[in-house]
């Protein structure tokens, strides 16, 4: 995509999010407003002062001469003071109102200038292959979120489904032109399929029907037609076509799905792993998973030197149940990582760890807790504000925060979850996954390709502990 094209894009979405901003944050620009009108209400006053001072000045001059130099005396000291109060009030308005307007402004157009660079570095555009019949709302909002995704990364996108199904949501949804476009334009291809793997189907459904998206997305990336592939569909049913279809590396028992949490630092999150592919674990998988997790940390987290935690219930190295016990033997005498000991549920969202490892039920609940965190803490900021006219003046100035807070805390804002452990980039979203989501997962299965991921997880066969 030419330097021209990404210019057209960037501008208009750059517009369209300054107006956002000025929409959700109007009781500021009516502070604006008033101040403003303030300040010429102000300067009129001074003007009527010095006029009247000017008419009391010719009166006394008329009068006495000595009157008339005390008055005039007078009249400027009144004038200096309201010009001084003018002043003051015009500083005070200008440095406390003017970040809150035009800051977000500013960093509007850094971050344009940020994704300008990236799309200026990366020359060559990955295809990734996406299942567009998986997921609850499939598949127009996944399609609405990968031609957003094409527009933003440079990746093309195979989009597997039933294409009149397919046309025909993008009919419904007013984007049957930009398809068309897309697809004249050779960043978007429709690969036709049969039906998908349904949530509610056993995951060994994939083996009986060949022609299921995300069999035919799978088939992509081992046919090296794709170098990664995302689904929103039956978990379940994609790890297992990844299995069956690409292959678990060599010396990896069970793959591991991996999820990002946020931390106290929102430029370093906590990669949580398994949170779902396994539900019953020996020591010898959880092992492998914190081998698996490393990588992932040093490569996409760019961690030169990641702690890796055992969720457990206790800090102490004899807490735990069994599983737990001899798992911190194997983790302590690892010498290819820096194991930080037992990682306790309060400390998962600290910061203290890079990577935590934990079977996949335990790590479920987890990820299925954290995504609830943030709507009910907006709930509670909500109903905690102060009510009336204060309470909305309040509100009005901690919006912006309370909207950051929650997209932190979005799991929309991650998307998707890495597949560790089988021999390809295998991206997986949640059930309910809708157009952001669909970017974000996309963004990461970018990133874990562009990082070089698999090369560095097929070094893992040559590690002693996976060969014996």
């Amino acid at each position: 995509m030419g330097k021209e094209s990404v210019q057209k894009i960037n501008k208009p979405r750059a517009i369209r999010r300054l107006v956002i901003w000025y929409k959700r944050n109007s009781a500021v620009t009516s502070i604006v407003d008033t101040a403003a009108s303030s300040a010429v209400t102000a300067s009129n006053v001074a003007g009527n002062v010095v006029s009247s001072a000017g008419s009391v000045v010719s009166t006394a001059s008329n009068v006495a001469s000595n009157v008339a130099g005390n008055v005039v005396s007078s009249a400027e000291s009144v004038v200096n003071t309201a010009s001084s109060v003018v002043s003051n009030a015009s500083s005070i308005a200008k440095n406390t109102l003017q970040p809150l307007v035009f800051d977000p402004l500013k960093r509007l157009q850094n971050n344009d200038n940020i994704l300008d660079r990236v799309e200026e570095s990366q020359s060559k555009r990955i295809w990734i292959a996406v299942d567009g019949m998986g997921g609850d709302y499939a598949p127009g909002p996944i399609l609405e979120g990968c031609l957003e995704a094409i527009s933003r990364f440079p990746i093309n996108i195979k989009f597997v489904g039933k294409i009149k199904t397919v046309k025909d949501a993008a009919e419904k949804i007013g984007l049957a032109e930009l398809l068309e476009n897309e697809i004249d334009n050779n960043r978007f291809e429709l690969i036709d399929s049969g039906e998908p793997i349904g949530m509610n189907e056993e995951a060994t459904a994939v083996r009986k029907r060949k022609n299921a998206s995300i069999n035919v997305a799978m088939d992509l990336v081992r046919n090296n037609k794709a170098e990664a592939v995302y689904s929103a569909g039956n978990s379940g049913a994609m790890m297992a076509s990844a299995i069956f279809r690409i292959g678990r590396l060599k010396g990896i028992d069970r793959p591991a799905i991996g999820a990002l949490f946020p931390t106290r630092d929102q430029t370093r999150p906590v990669l949580v792993l398994d949170v779902g592919a396994n539900t019953d674990c020996k020591p010898s998988y959880l092992h492998q998973f914190a081998l698996l997790g490393n990588i992932y940390a040093k490569d996409v987290l760019q961690v030169k030197k990641p702690r890796i935690g055992l969720l457990n219930i206790g800090e102490e190295e004899c807490k735990g149940n069994d599983l737990s016990l001899k798992t911190f033997e194997l983790l302590s005498s690892e010498k290819s990582f820096d194991f930080g000991g037992n990682c306790e549920g309060r400390d998962v969202l600290s910061g203290n760890f890079d990577v935590v490892v934990c079977d996949g039920f335990t790590g479920n609940i987890l990820l299925k807790f954290l995504e609830s965190v943030g709507g009910v803490l907006l709930d509670i900021l909500r109903s905690e504000l102060p009510r009336g006219r204060r309470g909305k003046v309040g509100s009005a100035f901690l919006k912006s925060n309370l909207l950051r807070i929650k997209k932190r805390l979005d799991h929309a804002e991650h998307g998707g979850a890495l597949l560790l452990g089988v021999n390809g980039i295998c991206v997986i979203g949640h059930g309910s996954s809708k157009s952001l989501s669909v970017v974000s997962a996309l963004r990461l299965a970018h990133s874990a390709v562009n990082h070089g991921v698999m090369e560095n997880l097929n070094q893992l066969q040559k590690l002693q502990v996976l060969n014996s």
